[in-house]
């Protein structure tokens, strides 16, 4: 009979399983055969190199001027990576363990973590100064990692020395934009508390800094941000890669090298035109606009990915800035910063946003819907008198598009727009990346690592998108920050004083959390000075004024227009997307009918037919009238539409109709309709045979926030 499993006794099966008992156990997890061999050929080389499991220990760290050196050799690492130490500190707080960064040799340079854990480990040198090497240290988690290349666990007694057998450590290579190895991130424990979703945090925090470094790389080049899934743009899971003027690939991140499945030389000698099949100007010109989706794109081996595009340049080819369509101020980078010649150069960029905000101003928002026009009447009366605005809405309903058309319209215009998805950030990291770390916040810091969001958004409009999406502590902190008009870095005791035009957005109902104690009261009634709801596309009136808006700017050398069969279809869908589906399908569409004039159902894709379709069972649509209706037709409409309502109400007596307009007629068959369903707008439709674009076109319905 088999003993109690316990993860030693794993170990042994897996090996077991494997026939190889010559060799000494490398598991002491129930891990796959890739890391048995690992940590065995770890072990190989050690016995190789003729290390001893039980040598005496090196106490003997690197001198004080000799660690102050590799620190200022190490300087930018450091300072890209100490605020993410901080941060992956605060999720394993209190555990017997602490986080370690070290240099491409091995050698530790910085290492916080629980104190009474730091003094064991400076018992086995696991300290500044000392180099963790497998030639120094055995089999260990920074030292293989460094060999192998990749995120390594060692665990127990995998360690070659008996010495740091009481150790679990996770451990992850940091990489340049070219794939080098910059350093090591790693976090080591008491092997009691290991638990297995410590190497992800691991991986997750050396991709931070990975992507950190490539941004302050390249922060003057076109980054290119991809994945096969659409939804992990903008994720830690992205690929980046960085693209010269003439189209070469100079460097990308992790996340691009594994989803290409190429090494940084084999990458390089790509183009964008090669890997992908498209040029930097057609990809300036898509992503210019602020509208603008991830574009799909396939290469040789038929792999599909997603690809979004951010330029940082003043002007370029020229062409308007890209500051309209993307963050303004470069990772890193305080607003203004700089020499005089790179303000000059500057300096056309802000005229010629400004000259294009009548375009991109909240006037350009305006297509014929009463909802929008209320809307945009309601902010152009608070912008810039200090008041906050919430922009409620479903995701894809354009709540960062109207952010930015209510800085074009402010005094703030020749200012930074800053864009923050609170969503998209891990909740370590979104301190660091929203208040920043000044110069003296971490120990042996010289120059300032990071430049907080708020403070680059200083004197222009900070735009906080999915500001339901974050934690309790930095709410109180951003309240703080809010009250008091100061930031104060991460570290640091120094408070930054900032001027921010706030607009903050949410496709969640703030007042449920607040009720569920997941949002604090006291932040709502600080962001809802000014709270505007954006309608779905389904409750808009102006869908047809968008469609031809859309089609005009994707197609400015042609006119496309849809077949009747199309705008039935278009006018009977629900849009769950909103007005980026929208977007998404009149692209493809007039990709589609290259050299047509008219879009057909053979220009849409399948399975937006399929979806459309399904829906206008559901909900029959109602194609619209020409522009002088018939009477005849209009009479049998609020007739039918009466008839339709008569189960749920009852009768309108002779009297209450005589002297009565048809559309009065309409209108209060309508609104008996929706009162007799309770207010349920699917319903009524459903009752009265209509879709429920129709009900809410005739009733101006406003759902209650």
């Amino acid at each position: 009979m088999a003993g109690p499993y316990t993860p030693a006794s794993a170990g042994i099966r897996l090996r077991a399983a494997q026939g190889d008992a010559r060799r000494p156990i490398a598991s002491a997890l129930p891990l796959d055969h890739s890391h048995v061999s690992k940590i065995d050929n770890s072990h190989e080389r050690c016995a190789a190199l003729g290390l001893s499991r039980i040598e005496r220990l090196d106490f003997s760290p690197l001198g004080r001027t000799d660690l102050v050196v590799a620190r200022e050799r190490n300087q930018r690492l450091y300072a890209h990576a100490a605020p993410v130490m901080e941060m992956l500190h605060e999720q394993i707080v209190n555990s017997d363990s602490m986080v370690v960064l070290c240099d491409a040799t091995g050698t530790i340079i910085h290492s916080i973590g629980d104190h009474d854990f730091l003094n064991r480990a400076s018992k086995v040198a696991l300290q500044p100064g000392v180099n963790w090497s497998e030639q120094a240290k055995g089999t260990n988690a920074v030292g293989t990692a460094l060999i192998e290349e990749s995120p390594t666990l060692v665990h127990a007694d995998e360690h070659y020395m008996h010495a740091n057998h009481f150790l679990t450590c996770s451990a992850a290579p940091i990489l340049d934009p070219r794939g080098n190895i910059l350093g090591v991130l790693d976090v080591s424990g008491d092997q009691r508390t290991y638990h297995q979703h410590t190497m992800g945090l691991v991986k997750m925090s050396a991709r931070m800094i990975e992507n950190h470094w490539l941004t302050d790389d390249y922060r003057n080049v076109m980054r290119l941000h991809f994945h096969s899934r659409v939804e992990f743009i903008g994720t830690l899971m992205e690929g980046i890669l960085a693209v010269s003027q003439d189209g070469k690939l100079v460097g990308a991140n992790r996340g691009a090298l594994e989803q290409l499945s190429l090494s940084g030389a084999a990458l390089r000698m790509h183009s964008l035109s090669t890997l992908f099949g498209t040029s930097v100007s057609a990809l300036v010109d898509r992503f210019r606009s602020p509208l603008a989706q991830p574009q799909p794109v396939e290469l040789s081996n038929g792999r599909q990915f997603h690809v979004y595009a951010r330029f940082n340049w003043p002007v370029w080819h020229g062409m308007e800035s890209a500051a309209q369509v993307n963050d303004v101020t470069p990772v890193g980078e305080a607003p203004g910063a700089g020499s005089a010649p790179a303000a000059a150069a500057r300096e056309p960029s802000a005229r010629s946003g400004a000259a294009s905000g009548e375009r991109a101003g909240l006037s350009s928002l305006i297509t014929g819907d009463a909802q929008v026009g209320t809307l945009v009447d309601k902010i152009r009366r608070v912008i810039n008198r200090d008041i906050p605005i919430l922009i409620l809405g479903e995701t894809g309903t354009g709540k960062e598009l109207l952010a930015r058309a209510i800085h074009q319209d402010s005094e703030r215009a020749r200012q930074p727009f800053v864009a923050v998805n609170c969503a998209s950030i891990p909740e370590t990291l979104i301190e660091a990346e929203l208040f920043g770390y000044e110069e003296g916040a971490f120990t042996g810091a010289r120059r300032k690592g990071a430049v907080g969001k708020i403070v680059q958004a200083n004197g222009g409009t900070l735009f906080l998108d999915e500001i339901g999406d974050r934690p309790l502590t930095l709410q109180a902190h951003l309240l703080r920050v809010l009250q008091e008009r100061q930031v104060t870095p991460l570290g640091s005791a120094k408070a930054v004083s900032v001027d921010v035009m706030l607009v903050c957005a949410t496709h969640r109902n703030l007042r449920e959390m607040i009720e569920q104690k997941s949002f604090r009261e006291d932040l709502y009634y600080r962001l809802n000075g000014l709270a505007v709801r954006l309608p779905p596309l389904r409750e808009r009136s102006d869908l047809m004024p968008l469609v031809e808006r859309i089609l005009e700017r994707e197609n400015p050398d042609r006119r496309l227009r849809l077949s009747p069969d199309v705008l039935r279809l278009f006018q009977g869908y629900h849009w769950p997307g909103n007005v980026r589906q929208l977007f998404n399908v009149l692209r493809t569409a007039s990709v589609m009918a290259a050299g047509d004039t008219t879009i057909t159902r053979d220009h849409l894709s399948d399975d937006f037919i399929d979806d459309a379709r399904h829906a206008s069972v559901q909900r029959p649509a109602v194609v619209a009238a020409a522009p002088e209706p018939d009477p005849v037709a209009q009479r049998a409409a609020v007739a039918e539409v009466s008839a339709a309502a008569a189960p749920a109400t009852a009768p309108f007596p002779a009297h209450d109709q005589a002297g009565r307009s048809l559309e009065d007629i309409e209108l209060q068959s309508i609104q008996r309709a929706v009162d007799a369903a309770g207010g349920n707008i699917s319903v009524a439709a459903k009752q009265l045979g209509i879709s429920r674009n129709t009900i809410y076109r005739k009733l101006r319905w406003k759902t209650p926030r």
